[in-house]
């Protein structure tokens, strides 16, 4: 190995070391997006698993274009005030959560996830997902967050207890519903958002 590296010329050793660091930084950059699902999401935004939408339901439900059918999709663990359910009023600030996710997906496709502990469709044959912007933001837990929905403590999920803890800071700090609305918790542990 020595006579090798005496045999060869200054400038070839260069050029092995550049690649040889070019090659590290490549693997670092591969495994460090790997692991970043925003990275993920940011590469993603025309890949497959990624859907245009079709049109809003309310705040917590999607419908998008699928393999050229329409399907509606459901917020894993997140529940916004009632817009237009049957034989329930409008709920207070369900227009605001409608619109809030209207304009942060505006008209961008989303990535879709599903949960390995959570069912695929619910009772209404929606689709039940993890809903990603292209920028990797997370809707379903940035509703939450941000005041504008309710965790949805009914079935379980992977990210339940972050989902918990999100809701609990948001109503600590008074964010959107929290300070607009008088939610009254029910018997199974969630909420509904009446008029404040």
């Amino acid at each position: 190995m020595r006579r090798i590296l005496q045999a060869m010329t200054h400038r070839t050793k260069r050029v092995l070391i550049i690649l040889t660091c070019i090659t590290i930084l490549l693997v670092i950059g591969s495994l460090a997006i790997r692991n970043n699902p925003r990275a993920t999401a940011q590469l993603s935004e025309h890949a497959p698993g990624t859907y245009s939408i079709n049109h809003f339901v309310d705040g917590d439900t999607i419908a998008v274009n699928m393999n050229g059918a329409v399907e509606k999709v459901r917020f894993i663990g997140v529940d916004t005030p009632e817009t237009h359910k049957p034989n329930t009023p409008v709920q207070c600030y369900g227009p605001a959560a409608a619109s809030y996710t209207a304009s942060m997906i505006g008209h961008q496709r989303v990535r879709l996830v599903a949960d390995s502990l959570s069912t695929d469709r619910d009772r209404y044959s929606r689709l039940l997902r993890y809903v990603y912007l292209p920028d990797g933001t997370n809707l379903n837990e940035q509703l939450i967050k941000t005041g504008h929905a309710f965790y949805y403590p009914y079935f379980p999920f992977s990210s339940s207890d972050s989902f918990a803890s999100d809701q609990a800071t948001a109503k600590a700090d008074g964010l959107g519903l929290w300070s607009s609305c008088t939610p009254t918790p029910t018997d199974a542990g969630g909420y509904v958002s009446n008029n404040a």
